[in-house]
């Protein structure tokens, strides 16, 4: 009886630690985004992109707030997401063929607009 209490205890114990996995991570990250536009595109590819569970570009300060599972990406991977989209992130500039494909008016020397 002891010996089947003590192996349940050890199967819940391990259930548990397996359940919790590891904390979600957060990181802030400076775009060069303009617009209402530029918001959705970065948002809609970022959820896309694996392990991110969430992200919100703050137009204000064009930083982008991004919740994410460490287990499954990277900052340097979130960064390299924004790139290829078109727009800078933090030191990285924005990939040149999606830079291109971006309306003129969510390009770098664009006016902001609503």
């Amino acid at each position: 009886m002891k010996k089947n209490i003590l192996t349940l205890v050890f199967l819940l114990a391990s259930i548990l630690t397996y359940a919790t996995g590891p904390k979600p991570q957060t990181v802030k990250i400076k775009t060069s985004a303009i617009c209402e536009m530029c918001k959705a595109r970065i948002e809609k590819n970022l959820a896309f992109t694996k392990g991110v569970s969430d992200a919100d570009l703050n137009l204000d300060d064009k930083v982008i707030t991004v919740t994410f599972n460490p287990k499954k990406t990277s900052v340097d991977k979130i960064k390299q997401a924004i790139s290829e989209v078109g727009y800078d992130a933090d030191e990285l500039t924005a990939n040149e063929k999606g830079y291109n494909k971006l309306p003129s008016c969510c390009k770098k020397d664009a006016e902001k607009h609503q």
